[in-house]
């Protein structure tokens, strides 16, 4: 019999003790695994969709929720601002503003957002068409790559919009125009996957129509989706994303000025994360930090384990030694036990951390349509594991000792 095979035997010969042991180094492992986890979804989330964008102006209020609901559609938007207070953020010509994209948020479908926004806002996100063209006419809709594969639309297909977020039949403008999908973006990466772009003057359109009650659903005012944003009068939109012409003074303090100036507020995004990043990792640290002292209890049951059952195992050992196991081959046994239930226990805990994002990313999904990749296995994982192998061994070792100084004449002896 192999020396691989009798450590395996032994450990289930002893099966409470050893599921003790393997269940404490599975719990570590895991709280450690789903930290790392959420860590990097979290930085590949929200870094990737920053977009090189340097200020969100919008209505006063919470500036993390200004930041989430423009940029990560994964909250309620503040309010609205008059389109004449933002129009000098999107004159072209502006001496420190390189890109402004105007955002017109509020309505959905089916829980997917849609944006009221400018072509300019792919060039935030890299954004191309996959199939069909961009919009023309106000109510056309160019789907996101995901939007469009889990809600099921392609070209022509047509739809109504519902007020906020929730999917409620009630909520629904069903005196409005329809929209018609006429483009789809291939896939990104990015938050542009997961919403319904659309000129700002369809979200117009469909208030317009709703508000005032019009019997008529295929009827839709007269804007005009080419021409400026800022040659219409007393719209309002939700928020404007600015991207600055280098690094000015004068663009370093337009937030100031604009929190201190006006009835909108400036929010800073790069900012805003770094708070929001130092508030999460408080809680990443105290799992981090728990998953060390769940480690450490692991060791001591792995070690307890080990050293109590040598008395047990003292005629087995004399046995083995007297046909012809040598004590490294004793001390060899005792530390593959060891390092088999170490390893048992992490490779269990990774399966249930990511068998929890796969909950979470679910949830997410659910309830904020924001998609978390749960099939990843991050190059730290593979350090996990070497760590349980370390950990099982130094469990180990003084157990594996003791065993390797088993005395054969004296234990047949019964001495």
């Amino acid at each position: 019999m192999s020396l691989f095979s009798l450590a395996w035997r032994n450990l289930l010969y002893r099966p409470w003790t050893t599921l003790l042991s393997v269940i404490l180094a599975a719990l570590g492992a895991g709280l450690i695994s789903i930290v790392l986890l959420l860590n990097w979804q979290l930085e590949q989330q929200f870094d990737r969709n920053l977009a090189g964008i340097d200020l969100v102006v919008g209505a006063k209020g919470s500036p993390l929720q200004l930041m989430m609901s423009s940029m990560y559609h994964i909250s309620s938007p503040t309010g609205n601002v008059p389109l004449d207070a933002v129009k000098p953020f999107l004159n072209p010509e502006h001496p420190y503003i390189g890109l402004g994209v105007p955002l017109s948020l509020g309505d959905s479908y089916r829980g997917r957002r849609i944006v009221g926004t400018r072509p300019e806002f792919l060039e935030l996100y890299g954004g191309t068409l996959a199939r069909g063209t961009m919009w023309t006419e106000v109510m056309d809709v160019v789907a996101g790559a995901t939007a469009a594969r889990e809600l099921g639309l392609d070209l022509g297909d047509t739809f109504q919009s519902s007020h906020g977020l929730i999917e409620d039949d009630d909520l629904t403008h069903r005196n409005a125009p329809r929209f018609r999908v006429v483009g789809v973006l291939a896939p990104t990466g990015t938050v542009a996957d997961l919403v319904l772009l659309t000129p700002n003057e369809s979200l117009w359109a469909v208030h317009d129509t709703h508000d005032h009650d019009h019997a008529d659903s295929s009827a839709a005012p007269g804007y005009d989706v080419t021409a400026p944003l800022t040659r219409y009068g007393d719209e309002s939109i939700t928020s404007v994303l600015l991207r600055f012409r280098g690094t000015s003074v004068a663009g370093l303090n337009m937030q100031r000025s604009i929190n201190e100036n006006t009835e909108m507020q400036a929010v800073t995004p790069s900012i805003q994360l770094s708070e929001l990043y130092a508030t999460v990792g408080q809680g990443e640290e105290i799992l981090r930090l728990l998953g060390y002292v769940v480690v450490g209890v692991s060791i001591l049951s792995i070690f307890i384990g080990l050293y109590s059952s040598l008395d047990r195992r003292r005629g087995e050992l004399a046995l083995l030694r007297s046909l012809g196991a040598g004590p490294g081959k004793l001390f060899g046994l005792l530390l593959l036990e060891g390092t088999l239930t170490a390893v048992t226990g992490a490779l269990l805990g990774l399966a249930l951390s990511h068998a929890g994002m796969a909950l979470i990313g679910r949830y997410f999904a659910e309830n904020y349509r924001y998609d978390f990749r749960t099939l990843v296995f991050l190059p730290e994982e593979a350090w996990i594991l070497l760590a349980a192998l370390v950990v099982g061994a130094l469990a180990s070792l003084l157990p594996a000792r003791r065993a390797a100084r088993t005395d054969v004449h004296d234990t047949l002896a019964g001495g």
